[in-house]
């Protein structure tokens, strides 16, 4: 007989939060890349767009066999519907993963104080310890009302146990100071205020506990508007998906590719980098190699990656351009 597993207690937990952009994908590969090697961690990611990229970007940067497990909660905010897809997501991590560390990325537009109020729930008491939350703020965005007038915004930073100053090798004089003061105004006072670049932040962040008290707040957004996963359907015929969410005074499109479509190196990046959108993320399959890409106010970014499974892209911006579909599929490569 198989002895049955031990019971999972205590597991360190960390939330790491922040607005669209500010680059917290950054952060938790480079925490992933700084981890024990010995340890194995778990990430759970959440996605406000139907179609998941962020588990293919981590994926073909960290695999399993690196003792790092990911699982992705797409389509909105993973709290909602009592917080049934984001319980089931992550007990299937846990029980694959039985891991050191477990991170929760919630989308730059969900509510992080309700997926605290999951994870500190009756039922995982015993199974998680929840540790320090990290809040990542680009200091720059506190002159933008689109963010200090967001509910959402203003929650993240009124969770955070410590505030990191993302990006601040772009800030001007007096963002530090800006970001210190919104901080101590919005979150609790005994928040600590670090300055990192490019999400190079350090272990020593996710540990101790957090003194965040936990009450939940209901709120009203934009809900599934497909009512399954479409990550995991099969593609049709044409040979992809599209799929678009909408909440949050936001809009969604992406888009999965089977694997057999292979897009043009050149005519790829040429697109990506004329889209005008708050965010867009993607996996891509070229004649090149795999690519991930990263598209923020400040620049589209390329990496290779190891390996992905079929091409991907999401992309969240205020208004959808009815065009943006013709000019993705001109970057396939016909068949010789």
């Amino acid at each position: 007989m198989t002895p049955p597993k031990e019971k999972l207690i205590a597991i360190p937990t960390n939330i790491i939060t922040g607005f669209l952009g500010v680059g917290k994908t950054s952060a938790i590969l480079h925490l992933l890349a700084s981890k024990p090697s010995d340890e194995r961690w778990a990430v759970l990611v959440n996605e406000f767009g139907e179609i998941g990229v962020d588990g293919s970007l981590f994926q073909g940067r960290h695999s399993e066999e690196q003792q790092v497990y990911i699982r992705e909660v797409p389509g909105g905010c993973m709290c909602c519907a009592a917080g049934l897809p984001m319980q089931i997501a992550l007990n299937q991590l846990l029980s694959r993963a039985r891991p050191h560390r477990l991170l929760i990325e919630p989308t730059g537009l969900g509510h992080p104080r309700e997926v605290m109020g999951v994870l500190t729930a009756d039922y995982y008491r015993e199974v998680l310890a929840i540790e320090k939350t990290i809040t990542l703020v680009d200091a720059r965005k506190l002159d933008d009302t689109r963010y200090t007038e967001h509910q959402t915004f203003n929650q993240q930073i009124a969770i955070a146990d410590t505030v990191v100053g993302n990006k601040q090798d772009l800030y001007q004089a007096g963002h530090k100071a800006q970001l210190e003061g919104y901080a101590k105004a919005k979150a609790s006072p005994e928040v600590d205020i670090v300055f990192a670049e490019q999400g190079k932040i350090s272990l020593d962040l996710l540990k101790g506990a957090t003194g965040l008290s936990v009450h939940s707040h209901h709120h009203h957004h934009q809900e599934n508007t497909t009512g399954n996963n479409l990550n995991d359907e099969p593609i049709p015929a044409c040979g992809y998906i599209r799929a678009v969410n909408q909440g949050e005074g936001f809009h969604s499109i992406g888009w999965r590719f089977e694997s057999t479509k292979v897009f043009d190196h050149n005519k790829l990046f040429a697109f990506l980098n004329g889209i005008v959108a708050e965010r867009m993320k993607a996996v891509f399959i070229t004649e090149n190699g795999i690519y991930g890409y990263n598209l923020t106010s400040d620049a589209l970014t390329e990496i290779e990656l190891d390996d992905c499974m079929e091409s991907r892209i999401e992309i969240i911006a205020s208004e959808l351009c009815g065009q943006w579909e013709e000019q993705l599929l001109a970057c396939i490569k016909q068949a010789d």
